[in-house]
Parts: structure tokens; C-alpha cells; sequence
């Protein structure tokens, strides 16, 4: 371990100044042997991502970075294409398997744990996905697309566009645009396996796949086809990394005040533990001598130690507390299928259908069941006889609260199953191009969630009696009325283990959601260039689509389900509801959508001083959604090359994002939580209610860019942009329980539309316990505003060390802000913070990715990839104190080593890797809205690495 340590520390210092991938689109393309295959050359006659009349990447106004899919997954033998995407410092807040899954997101929006691309961080749905320009379906509930669709092993290369192009695409590209290319002109058979571990023995990894095509028919057709299968094992536990130790946030000062109140500030602490629950269970009420002390692991009785106490009487530091240890990296099972055929029709006339279709699974585990003061009979069957007597001496019940541990975790199993269909014909016509397409999505998304808390089964199941026939354990309800209950199983729930699995079967159910989002899309475009200029070809295009999107759902765990407490003596409340969490049924909802889109190319100058080209990019589309309204959306880039190795560029454009059916028409869903309620200074667990909104309307952004390009040689190249984003009428899921929004409803004294997200008994200014929230509410409002800017930065360097070929290359993104306003509410920054509300991602405001390429000898490649973001604060929100708001920055190095050479049968790869050479751990953070939910989903930042050092070895046999 020494020695590697030594060989990393001098490859990690070489990573911090180089990175090897992909050229940018507009950077000139190093020798080949020092770089893998990157963007194209400028010689050559490309469609590009962002533009249906552009033809060549170096004349595009708009940003666009290429990245050769061979190139980016050299660093990551056997991890998926998104994952090696996520490395460019434009993505920041995407979301997959280690992005804190939690059960609750997974049923209610889709999959948790699903592979989402966030360019700049403004969402997932801001983000639009293409294969080959044509819209990819969204393949989640709430509208994103799961990018383990995208048959990963022909894709040839992704284009990245960053700035708004709804203009060209239509809607959700507002902050850009990711394009998968694939390989059509894929021949002979690629066959791969990797393996992976981490250095703990966890989150196993296996990656086998094969890749096939052939000419057909004399060359005029082509067929190819591939298959991948991916288990990913996961980290089962939080606890399974020792940095990763039950860590929250909580007050440090005067409980009397409100926590993050400047007598009582935030502050960030490890070890958090519940103050009131232990796993075995807490004596609350009963007799005097019994009261305080705990159950221990056999059901005997100890005093409870407290731990040290902070400014959030829900939580103490250490003591016998318990806490949740949910997942931290989710379980993943995929099969991934694609085919593709193309045939020329005739000399201008090309035909092609596709189809790709992922099946996969995605697991976590979250919450554990909670009971708070629950009543239980002092003659409790489990109970030892001396407890019996002592508890009856004070009265007929006892009350205690427990995490009951014992009991298994909520599981959720998400299995998705996303088909995509593609075909169509292109053509020429009189020097015009033309093509038409047809797509077809289908997803099914059936998520299961085991272990679900039915209140019903449990408050009868709590109630063990011993039955005077036979002197067997039952429940109470079996000998008063059997009839209610049947197959009731007495719960053991004092200490921990004692639990019959037949019990915990009968109180911990599985439950089921379903979902179908299915797309028709077609759309048609057509151009070329009708005249000239004196300065080159004005080329047009114009196009067109319609496409209809439907969504559905089924469960039979209703929000309308409740308990019946016939024959039932305790812990049931008529009108409660039967589940912990439960996810309404939706009927069929959709949404049609026609648009027209124009844009033009036009050359103005050409080879005049100070201008080698300049040409000016306009685009406009009209957009009709039979849901939400008529829109016009509009482009408009200049591209000035002032000589043959520096340019200018620039777009303004008009942007919109439409709202997702789910965000229209979702069905109302509620998930048990325990924010902290302002009011009062309590934490009572209250359902909270999210609401749908079909008045919603679209978003509207206004984007600028602007920037430079300068390659003097081949060998040498640096891109600068700067980009200012507004989102105005944002979307915003407004929650009820927020600290901002709850404070903004008690300063009006009740009269701020944000009281209508909650629920009380007495209004909006009885600070008593008996005035605690009953109910929180979330619902979709266009009373957002989203602003942002910054700066890209991509360097490009090849050259040659010890007369060997190396390369290197730096991608940097500056995002100072990103300021979320809403009305009422104080400001939001959320640029450069670590945790947010409502899934608002870590966004830090410096983000680099630097890679280096050296081949030492003929066939033998060095690959190191350094990773860096800077330091943070926990939260952005500016009325908040905290002693410290700061989270420290982190970097990770990754080493690959590669040897190709030669076989009877083909060419071969073989490939070691080392991700996170330096075993670094994240640095510790959480968000101050988890309120008194000890260590459930909070410790590091989404996007630091929480696994650890991690071994791969791949190889790849191309015949």
C-alpha cells in the first residue's frame, strides 16, 4: 500500500494540470497516436448537435463539447457511459445509483436511483436528451429521461450543448442539450467483461457485453446489434463506510429559540442519535421506578443513557439513541438490448429502424418503523412476569417509543422496463436534404415496496395477549373479534431480535405502483441551401413535429385507505391511514404537442480584414400544447472568425420548458415525515401531501453566450465561454414544511398563500404543543424565478514526453449563483451549496475535471483522470445562522492502465483501473431541513465519491 501510494502521488500531481478525453468540437484533433478518436476534424461534413444547418462543429455559435465514447470510458473500465459523462464539470447535480437514493422518491417520481443528466444544475428536466437529434421519451414518472435506454456500446460519441436550444429541439432544452451518437457503420464483433470492487469488498461490479454489425445486400444495407448485462451489487448500509457516521444537523445553542436562529445555530455533528427512540424501546409513560429506562437486546430493562444534548430536543450527540442506516449505494441488475438496419432504398433514398429497450432493476432501503408513545397493555404477553406486575401496580397501560430496528428496512425495488422505437427515411431532392422519423417509447416503471408499514395489522399485532384455551401468545384482537384481524401475529417489539418473521411479514407489507409513459413522436425536416452570397451558402431549414404523451398509473395502496379498528384496543385511530406510504392510482392523462420550426444560416463576410468568416445563426419555432398553452420560442448566433485561429461566438435565445403530465396531472401522493415545525419547535411525524397543478404553464428562459476559441496549431487549443441564464414562471414544488415558506406564513400572521400548505388545529399564531402541524402539503406553482451564470472552460494540449506521445486536457466550470426567487420568500443562492430542499442538488461553484494520456511504449497506455470541486456551504438559504456553513472541497484521482495488442482471433484490450487511487473520504455535510430524521439520508455531498478505492480490470476482444 506504501508503494502505491508513492506511484500515485506522482501521477495525481502530473493529473492536476492535464486532461486527455475528447477534443471539443471546436479544437483541432492531436496526432492519433497521442489521442484517442475525438471530435471531427474540420474537413469533414457533420450534422451538429444544436443546428439543422450547420454542417461543420467549428462554425456552430452555441458550445459544444464532443466526447468520443471510447475516450471518456477508458478512465472507468466497467462503469456506464453516464457515469463517465458526470466527469464534465457542465453536469453538476445528476443523480443515479449513489445520489442518496431514498424509497419515498422512488415510488412517487419514478426511479430514485435512475442514471439523470443535470447540465448547470437547474434539473434534470432541463435537460434534453436525443439519440441522433430525435427526442428520447422520458422514461420516469416525473419526465426525465433514464439514460441507461442509450445502447452505450455503439454509441460513437455525445454531444454536449450548453445554452438554450428550444428554438431547434423544442422543449426542456433550456439549460442544453445531450446528443447520442451512435455508430451506424459499426462491422465485425466486440466482445467485452469487466470486473470491479471496491478495496472494502463491497459494490461488486460485473459488465459483460457484445457488439455485432455487417454490410448487407452489396454494402446498400447494415445491421448491427448489441447486448449488455450490468450487476452492481450496491453498499447496503451507511454504516458500511466508518467516515459515513450517523451524521446531521442540529441546533447548538438554546433549544428555547428556533434551531438556525442565532441563539441557537445550525451546526453540523456526527454520531447523531434520536433522543427519544431507541432500538429496544423507551419507557415513556407507566410506573415512576420504570419510566426513562430502555428494553435491552433479551427484554430486560436498563436505564436509558442520553447522550450529549444540542439545540434540537429531537436529537443528542452519542447516548442510546437509535438512527436510520438506509442504503448508500443502490443495488443494480440491467439487461440492455439494441439493433439497428439500414438499407439505401434507392442512390438518394436511405431507410433505417431501430429499437433499444433496457430492463433493469434498482434497490434501496430507507426508513425503519417509528413508534412514538405507542400503548401497550401492562399484562403484554412478552412481557416477563415481574414486568407485568410491576407495569399493572401503575395502572392498566404503559406507553413507550421505539425505531424498532428488529423490523426490516422499507425496501424499494424498482424494475423498469423502457423500449424505444426509431425508424424512418432521408433523402436528397434538388441539392435539399429531407428526412422524416417516427418514434415510439414505452416505459413501465413497477416499483414494489416491501416492508411497508401497514398501521392496521401493527396497532393489532402490538396487542399480545396469552390465550387462557391453550396458553399461546396472540393477538388480543384473535379472542375478541377474529373475525376483524384474521391471521394476526403477535409483534415483539421489546428489545431487538425477538421479532417472529411471520410477524414481521404480517405488519410489513408489500405494496405496488405502476406506471406507463408512453410517446408518439413524428416530425420531418427539410433543407439546404436555395442561393449564395458572395460570401458562401445561405443554408434554411425547415421542420416540423407532433408527438403525444401519456402517462398512467395503479396502486393498491391507496392515500384513501384506511384502518379499521373494529376489535382493536389500542394505537388506532378511525381515519387513519392504513400505510406508511401510499401512492394514488391516475388515470390516463396526456398531451399533444404540434410545432413549426424555421432557421437559417447566413454567411456575411468572408476573407476582409479582421474577418477570416462571419456568419449570423437564427432560429424561431412555434410550439402548440393542447395542455399548457402556445409558445414561440427563438435563436439567434453569431460566429466571427477573425483569422484562421481565433473566433468569436455569442447566442441569445428564447427558451421554454413545458410541464411534465406529472407535474399537471400527478396523482395525490403522501409519505409519512418529521420536519421540525416552526411554531411550535416540535417534530411531529404528519403526512406529507403532494398536489398536482393542470393550470401550470411553461417556463420561459433567456439565455446569452458568449465566447472565444483560439487554436494556433494542432497540438494546442483553449475555448472560453460565458453563459447568463433566467428561467422566469419556473416550476416550482413549493413544500409547505420548508423553513423559508413556513416562516413566511407565520410572519403575515396566516394571511401568506403559503398557510395553505399546512395543516393546524388553531391557526397560524398558537405556539402550544396542542397547535402542531397535522399536515404538510406540496404542490407545483409557476411562481418561481431561476438565474444563473458563469463560465466554461476547455483546454486542449498535445505533445511528447521521452519522444512518447502524451496528451493533456482541463474542462472547468465557474458557477457562482444560482439564485432561486419566489415571492415572499427571502432569496435563495444555491451556487456553491451543498444540500437544498426538494432534491436540490450540490452545485459547487468550481468544478474542474482534468485528464493525461502518455503511452510509454508502443500498445501501453497510461490514462489519469483528477477530479476536483471547491469547497461549499452546507446551505444556501440566507436567514439560516450556522457556527460553521462550510463543507470542505474534496478531488479523487483515477489511473487507468491499457495494453492492446494482437490475437489469432483479433485485436484485444486489456485494462486496469483504480478509481479514487487515494481512498479519499467525502468530507461530511447535511441538510438543516432533515430535521430530527437521524443520519436517514444525509453525510456527503451528491456527487462526491462515498464508495471508495475501486479495483476494475476489463477486457475487450475486437474481431
Amino acid at each position: 500500500m506504501r508503494i502505491l501510494g508513492k506511484v500515485g502521488v506522482y501521477l495525481g500531481g502530473a493529473s492536476l494540470i492535464a486532461l486527455n478525453g475528447a477534443a471539443h468540437a471546436q479544437s483541432t484533433a492531436a496526432e492519433p497516436q497521442a489521442a484517442a478518436p475525438a471530435a471531427p476534424q474540420a474537413s469533414q461534413d457533420i450534422v451538429v448537435t444544436g443546428s439543422r444547418t450547420i454542417k461543420n462543429g467549428n462554425d456552430s455559435p452555441s458550445p459544444v463539447t464532443v466526447v468520443s465514447t471510447q475516450d471518456i470510458l477508458r478512465t472507468q473500465p466497467g462503469g456506464t457511459l453516464a457515469d463517465a459523462l458526470n466527469n464534465l464539470p457542465v453536469f453538476a447535480g445528476s443523480r443515479g445509483s449513489a445520489s442518496n437514493p431514498s424509497s419515498t422518491g422512488t415510488a412517487a417520481a419514478g426511479n430514485g436511483a435512475a442514471n439523470q443528466l443535470n447540465l448547470r444544475n437547474l434539473g434534470s428536466n432541463r435537460t434534453l436528451v436525443l439519440i441522433d437529434g430525435e427526442r428520447v421519451p422520458p422514461t420516469t414518472a416525473n419526465g426525465i429521461v433514464d439514460v441507461d435506454i442509450i445502447p452505450q456500446m455503439l454509441i460513437q460519441r455525445v454531444d454536449v450543448v450548453t445554452g438554450g436550444v428550444s428554438a431547434v429541439y423544442g422543449s426542456d432544452a433550456v439549460a442544453g442539450v445531450v446528443n447520442y451518437v451512435i455508430d451506424k457503420h459499426f462491422n465485425g464483433l466486440t466482445l467485452k467483461a469487466d470486473n470491479g470492487i471496491s478495496q472494502r469488498g463491497d459494490d461488486r461490479r460485473t459488465d459483460l457485453g457484445i457488439a455485432g454489425g455487417a454490410d448487407l445486400f452489396g454494402g446498400r444495407g447494415h445491421i448491427e446489434a448489441s447486448y449488455e448485462y450490468i450487476d452492481q451489487s450496491g453498499i447496503g448500509r451507511r454504516s458500511d463506510r466508518s467516515w459515513l457516521n450517523q451524521v446531521g444537523v442540529a441546533g447548538s445553542g438554546d433549544p428555547a429559540y428556533p434551531a438556525g436562529s442565532a441563539e441557537n445555530p445550525y451546526q453540523l455533528y456526527s454520531n447523531v442519535r434520536f433522543a427519544n427512540l431507541p432500538f429496544g424501546g423507551l419507557i415513556t409513560k407507566g410506573p415512576a421506578s420504570l419510566v426513562g429506562q430502555t428494553f435491552s437486546p433479551d427484554g430486560s430493562l436498563r436505564a436509558f443513557e442520553h447522550g450529549e444534548a444540542t439545540g434540537t430536543s429531537g436529537l443528542e450527540i452519542g447516548g442510546d439513541g437509535g438512527y436510520y442506516d438506509s442504503s448508500l449505494v443502490a443495488p443494480l441488475r440491467a439487461h440492455q438490448v439494441f439493433g439497428r438496419f439500414d438499407y439505401d432504398v434507392a442512390s438518394d433514398i436511405h431507410f433505417y429502424a431501430q429499437a433499444s429497450g433496457d430492463m433493469k432493476t434498482n434497490e434501496s432501503d430507507a426508513d425503519l418503523l417509528q413508534l412514538s408513545n405507542y400503548t401497550f397493555a401492562s399484562d403484554n404477553a412478552f412481557l416477563s412476569d415481574a414486568l407485568q406486575q410491576e407495569m399493572a401496580a401503575a395502572g392498566p397501560t404503559f406507553s413507550m417509543s421505539e425505531l424498532v430496528n428488529s423490523l426490516p428496512r422499507l425496501h424499494a425495488i424498482a424494475k423498469s422496463r423502457q423500449w424505444l422505437f426509431m425508424g424512418g427515411f432521408t433523402g436528397s431532392l434538388g441539392g435539399f436534404d429531407w428526412g422524416i422519423n417516427y418514434t415510439h417509447g414505452i416505459t413501465k416503471l413497477n416499483t414494489t415496496l416491501a416492508n411497508n408499514p401497514n398501521y392496521q395489522h401493527i396497532a393489532a399485532a402490538l396487542d399480545a395477549v396469552t390465550d387462557p384455551s391453550t396458553g399461546a401468545t396472540v393477538c388480543a384482537v384473535t379472542l375478541s373479534n377474529p373475525e376483524a384481524d384474521p391471521g394476526c401475529v403477535p409483534l415483539d417489539v421489546f428489545g431487538t431480535g425477538n421479532v417472529d418473521p411471520a410477524a414481521a411479514a404480517y405488519t410489513m407489507q408489500s405494496t405496488h405502483y405502476h406506471t406507463t409513459t408512453k410517446l408518439d413522436d413524428v416530425s420531418a425536416h427539410i433543407g439546404g441551401s436555395p442561393f449564395d452570397t458572395w460570401a458562401g451558402p445561405v443554408n434554411v431549414a425547415l421542420s416540423g413535429e407532433y408527438r403525444k404523451l401519456s402517462f398512467r398509473s395503479t396502486s393498491d395502496a391507496q392515500p384513501g385507505d384506511t384502518v379499521d379498528c373494529t376489535g382493536i384496543r389500542y394505537n388506532c385511530s378511525a381515519g387513519k391511514s392504513l400505510w406508511g406510504f401510499s401512492f394514488a392510482s391516475n388515470p390516463t392523462v396526456s398531451q399533444e404537442v404540434k410545432e413549426a420550426a424555421l432557421e437559417v444560416n447566413v454567411p456575411l463576410a468572408k476573407d476582409v480584414p479582421l474577418i477570416h468568416s462571419l456568419s449570423v445563426n437564427a432560429a424561431a419555432r412555434y410550439t402548440d400544447y393542447d395542455t399548457s398553452g402556445d409558445y414561440w420560442t427563438w435563436k439567434l448566433g453569431l460566429d466571427w472568425q477573425i483569422t484562421d485561429t481565433f473566433r468569436l461566438r455569442g447566442t441569445r435565445s428564447r427558451d421554454i420548458r413545458a410541464p411534465t403530465l406529472y407535474e399537471l396531472f400527478a396523482p395525490v401522493n403522501s409519505v409519512p415525515v418529521k420536519p421540525v415545525d416552526l411554531l411550535t419547535g416540535l417534530s411531529p411525524q404528519v403526512p406529507s401531501t403532494d398536489l398536482s397543478n393542470p393550470d401550470l404553464k411553461a417556463e420561459i428562459g433567456q439565455t446569452w453566450t458568449g465566447g472565444l476559441v483560439w487554436s494556433p496549431s494542432r497540438k494546442f487549443s483553449i475555448a472560453i465561454d460565458y453563459y447568463h441564464i433566467k428561467i422566469s414562471d419556473a416550476v416550482v414544488q413549493v413544500a409547505g414544511s420548508t423553513p423559508a415558506y413556513q416562516q413566511a406564513c407565520y410572519d403575515s400572521g396566516g394571511s401568506s398563500p403559503f398557510c395553505a400548505l399546512q395543516e393546524r388545529p388553531n391557526g397560524f399564531t398558537d405556539t402550544s404543543a396542542s397547535n402542531a402541524v397535522t399536515r404538510w402539503y406540496t404542490q407545483y406553482q409557476n411562481i418561481g424565478e431561476i438565474k444563473t451564470y458563469g463560465v466554461d472552460l476547455e483546454l486542449n494540449y498535445s505533445t511528447s514526453l521521452f519522444d512518447r506521445p502524451a496528451s493533456l486536457r482541463l474542462l472547468g466550470a465557474y458557477q457562482p449563483h444560482v439564485y432561486y426567487r419566489q415571492p415572499g420568500v427571502t432569496t435563495t443562492d444555491q451556487g456553491g451549496v451543498a444540500f437544498g430542499p426538494l432534491g436540490l442538488s450540490a452545485g459547487p461553484s468550481l468544478r474542474l475535471s482534468a485528464f493525461a494520456r502518455f503511452q510509454p511504449a508502443p500498445n501501453f497506455t497510461l490514462d489519469i483522470f483528477e477530479r476536483w470541486r471547491n469547497s461549499m456551504k452546507l446551505s444556501g438559504d440566507p436567514t439560516q445562522v450556522w457556527t460553521s456553513n462550510h463543507i470542505d472541497a474534496f478531488a479523487t484521482t483515477d489511473l487507468t492502465l491499457t495494453r492492446d495488442f494482437d490475437t489469432s482471433f483479433g485485436s484485444a484490450q486489456l485494462s486496469f483501473s483504480v478509481e479514487n487511487l487515494f481512498d479519499a473520504d467525502p468530507p461530511i455535510g447535511a441538510y438543516s431541513g432533515n430535521g430530527t430524521r437521524a443520519g436517514l439520508r444525509d453525510g456527503f455531498a451528491l456527487g462526491d465519491d462515498p464508495v471508495g478505492r475501486y479495483f476494475s480490470i476489463g477486457v475487450k476482444l475486437k474481431l
